[in-house]
């Protein structure tokens, strides 16, 4: 007979994991399917804001994580084309939880602190879904690989290609134009920055550094290639290069450049940067029968916010929740287990339909501003708009998601 999961996550990412604990620690089994071999350790840092960390404290690993990285006071905002500053905001201010909490993690350990933490057999790497079909009230998951899967539920935490999204009929991602390169820069002796968030915008760029602890530094850099610029994207040396060459003619601090300089030439990866239409969330299925998609399945954004990890956690308490409600609250299985599974994933893409939309269109439109470089808008922003957009990174991280 073949064998029926309860609950099949499709990606070991930062929602996967993060939902497969969420339901863990509600006393709800799931299996989580990975592509790949192993746990997908690559990317760099990402910034872990006050939202997040309240969902990090639900799964029970947000202190070990705060053991390793440092809590970033506040964030200096530079004008690159003039190299003064436009703006600086205290993080450490009251949020409705308490004070601000905001630190670089690196992407690898929180992967490995939310792994750690869930039942061993949960993750079963080199699973592929390559297809999706209808069986009764289940799902028929058919994996590359040949073998097939059936599930009560299906999540897609699969990011931007997600096969879920597809069968659920969302729009594909859209590519913004832009791109982002990101990197570590390794000091054995100490960095010496100050535990601050550092941006730079204007020039037709925008890149920031952010310490993780005493020795490690991430930083990142967005920019509009060119047809003829495209190619440098291919070559961590030429990407190196190319922005060492774009931050020594601008108003960028020899400190700033050095960071570049100390990177390893492996690191600077650019790939290009895509979003999911705002607009298509609010028609769009985030939620369909026994299906829903969460991450960057569901909100691919750029990252001018900071909030596409911490969005993603989010979603993992906010599902957990609804989910063990309905799983938990009837085990007669059939159409009263169905019709409640279909229920509880509708509560979830209710409550996630707009703060989805909110940040993905805020973020689409801080990055078009902060990047720009052209005269007009280069004098609204670094005058009137970057205290504006330094606040919007307190205000959206500010947001109250409920309980697990």
């Amino acid at each position: 007979m073949e064998a029926i999961e309860d609950v099949v996550i499709i990606g070991a990412g930062i929602a996967g994991l993060a939902t497969a604990l969420g339901l863990h620690r509600k006393g709800v089994r799931s299996l989580v399917l990975e592509s790949s071999e192993s746990l997908r350790a690559a990317g760099f840092g990402l910034t872990v804001w006050t939202n997040a960390w309240r969902v990090l404290d639900a799964l029970g690993v947000g202190e070990a994580l705060r053991q390793s990285h440092v809590r970033l006071q506040g964030v200096t905002n530079t004008s690159a084309t003039s190299g003064a500053r436009t703006s600086q905001l205290a993080f450490m201010t009251q949020a409705r939880s308490g004070e601000h909490d905001v630190r670089c993690v690196r992407r690898s350990i929180l992967l490995e602190n939310l792994e750690n933490e869930l039942p061993l057999g949960t993750i079963r790497y080199s699973s592929k879904v390559v297809a999706i079909e209808e069986d009764g009230y289940f799902k028929l998951l058919h994996l590359a690989d040949g073998s097939t899967l059936k599930t009560k539920v299906l999540i897609g935490c699969d990011g931007v290609n997600s096969v879920v999204a597809k069968w659920l009929g969302l729009q594909k991602p859209r590519f913004t134009g832009r791109s982002a390169s990101r990197g570590f820069a390794e000091f054995p002796n100490g960095h010496g920055f100050k535990p601050e968030f550092v941006q730079y915008f204007g020039n037709g760029f925008r890149t920031g550094l952010l310490p993780c602890n005493e020795k490690t530094v991430y930083w990142f850099f967005t920019w509009t290639p060119s047809e003829q610029e495209k190619e440098v994207e291919e070559s961590p040396i030429k990407m190196k290069q190319y922005i060492l060459s774009k931050l020594k003619h601008s108003k960028v601090s020899e400190e700033y450049i050095h960071v570049i300089e100390m990177s390893e030439l492996s690191n600077p990866v650019s790939a290009p940067l895509r979003y999911r239409w705002p607009f298509s969330l609010l028609w769009g299925d985030i939620s369909k029968e026994n299906v829903c998609v969460a991450g960057d399945a569901f909100h691919p954004m750029t990252p001018d916010l900071g909030q596409g990890g911490c969005s993603a956690l989010e979603d993992s308490i906010v599902l957990a929740r609804c989910l063990s409600e309905a799983l938990l609250g009837n085990h007669n299985g059939g159409a009263t287990e169905y019709d409640k599974i279909k229920k509880g994933l509708e509560k979830y893409s209710k409550e996630r339909r707009w703060r989805s939309f909110q940040l993905i269109a805020t973020a689409y439109i801080s990055g078009r501003i902060q990047q720009s470089d052209g005269a007009i808008m280069g004098f609204l922003r670094d005058k009137f708009l970057s205290s504006m957009m330094a606040r919007l990174l307190l205000e959206r991280a500010d947001f109250d998601f409920g309980v697990l």
